[in-house]
């Protein structure tokens, strides 16, 4: 694949599937873990109405806690598809392959590799769900590698955004400040280079800095995403008191007069922050930013704010043919993530 054949397709692009990974894992979320498999349950419910949902599980005993869960909700189980699969956790925007479509408009997976962000040692699961989708799917895979010949290049899906136009947004904090855990040695023109080989980008934009919390080291799907050709959706913080505020006006800053890919200005719309959400003394990621596009909706996690009704609205205005549904994800966020982070979508070919 090169950047001549490769098309990383945007979210909002028609879709054969959703991937997620049935929560097991208790430690993600302490003390909260009995509500998590209801909170699926209910974005299955939702999603499963308007495309397929594959779903991973860890073993036996986790598909049947995902089949009672979902019959509980009344979920069309024929329009839902199981697969015993390992994993260590359920953020499969990190862990699962990207999609992207070949020269021919086919699907081939783009398998990253995996170091579960440099946090923890139980990862194995996980650095192999790239092989397990692929086989289940029998898609054409590659795993890119480091230009200097080190090995693999270890990315997460939530690092990366794309207009579907050969543009991507990505943070420095991500990929490029003292928190770089993922290929020490690489530098800007590296991953430039490599997201032109594995994903067919022509056109980088660089953000600062992600949002407070996020233990990720700054991933791109909390603060800014694309919505359509040309329009961003940008989180900001308006109190200049509160830590995201000097973050999202550098941001904000950064893409004053942005162009995209072929040279078109990209119109940028800003998103509020709810207010900080705590758990035993430390901050979490909640971010509005942080909604997953699928067929004819669009799922957004909502805080119990009062920003949860200007969130709604201003991305319901960006996506006027499709639903838009808030999920509550108070309890969900406690594991450091939410709807994007823990689904992966599956390009049509």
């Amino acid at each position: 694949m090169t950047q001549a054949t490769t098309r990383w397709p945007a979210e909002w692009e028609r879709h054969d599937a959703t991937w997620i990974a049935w929560p097991h894992h208790r430690p993600d979320w302490p003390g909260k873990f009995e509500p998590i498999p209801w909170v699926y349950a209910e974005i299955v419910r939702v999603l499963h109405l308007h495309e397929r949902v594959e779903i991973l599980c860890h073993d036996e005993s986790v598909r049947a806690s995902a089949l009672h869960c979902l019959g509980a909700h009344a979920v069309d189980i024929s329009r839902v598809r199981f697969h015993l699969a390992a994993t260590d956790r359920v953020w499969l925007r990190d862990s699962a392959p990207t999609g992207v479509l070949n020269s021919t408009g086919s699907v081939e997976l783009v398998r990253w590799g995996f170091n579960a962000w440099a946090k923890y040692d139980d990862y194995a699961n996980d650095a192999n769900v790239g092989v397990e989708i692929a086989r289940i799917t029998d898609f054409a895979s590659r795993e890119p590698q480091r230009p200097d010949g080190k090995g693999r290049v270890i990315l997460e899906g939530g690092g990366i955004e794309t207009d579907g136009r050969g543009t991507i947004l990505v943070t420095e904090e991500w990929l490029l400040s003292d928190t770089q855990v993922r290929n020490p040695g690489l530098g800007r023109a590296d991953y430039e280079r490599i997201f032109a080989e594995s994903l067919g980008i022509s056109k980088t934009i660089w953000l600062g800095e992600g949002c407070v919390g996020d233990d990720t080291h700054g991933h791109v799907d909390d603060i800014a995403r694309f919505v359509s050709p040309r329009v961003m959706i940008l989180a900001h913080e308006e109190d200049p008191a509160d830590e995201n505020h000097k973050r999202s006006l550098d941001n904000l800053k950064r893409l004053a007069n942005a162009t995209d890919a072929r040279g078109e200005p990209i119109k940028v719309v800003t998103l509020p922050y709810p207010r900080a959400v705590m758990m035993d003394g430390q901050r979490l990621p909640a971010s509005y930013a942080n909604f997953y596009i699928a067929n004819g909706i669009v799922i957004v996690p909502t805080f119990n704010d009062a920003n949860d009704r200007v969130a709604l609205n201003t991305i319901s205005s960006l996506f006027p043919e499709r639903k838009v549904v808030g999920i509550h994800s108070v309890d969900l966020v406690w594991g450091l993530g939410t709807l994007h982070c823990l689904t992966q979508q599956q390009p049509a070919g």
